[in-house]
């Protein structure tokens, strides 16, 4: 019959391998606060896409409020492949962030217009 610590490590192996797994599933997007002060947007980044919404707080009468999110538009779908990441600007009246690509140095500023999330072409 086996001792028991030798048998604790052949349990454990699976558990951390299953935890490692969910650490990277859930990694699959990046969340930044627009830096204006006085703005709740919060913009979501696919980071393997480059895709990026955003949605903020809304107020709607006789209720809790409602989540308002703005889809992708004119530039802020789905890019190449890639590892994308957000970086916020340190102007407090900014109301977008930018996209940058970590592997080719490009980036885009991406912000809200007109209901969608739009971002400029992809600069170096």
């Amino acid at each position: 019959m086996p001792r028991l610590s030798s048998v604790r490590p052949l349990l454990v192996l699976p558990l951390v391998a299953m935890g490692a797994g969910l650490a990277f599933a859930a990694a699959n997007y990046e969340f930044l606060a627009a830096p204006k002060i006085d703005l709740n947007r919060v913009y979501r980044l696919d980071k393997a896409t480059g895709e990026i919404g955003a949605c903020q707080y809304g107020l709607k009468e006789n209720s809790v409020g409602v989540t308002l999110c703005y889809p992708p538009g004119e530039g802020a779908m789905a890019q190449a492949p890639s590892e994308y990441g957000l970086i916020s600007s340190r102007h407090e009246d900014e109301g977008g962030v930018f996209r940058v690509d970590l592997r080719t140095g490009t980036m885009s500023i991406c912000y809200v217009l007109n209901d969608q999330v739009v971002c400029s072409p992809p600069g170096k």
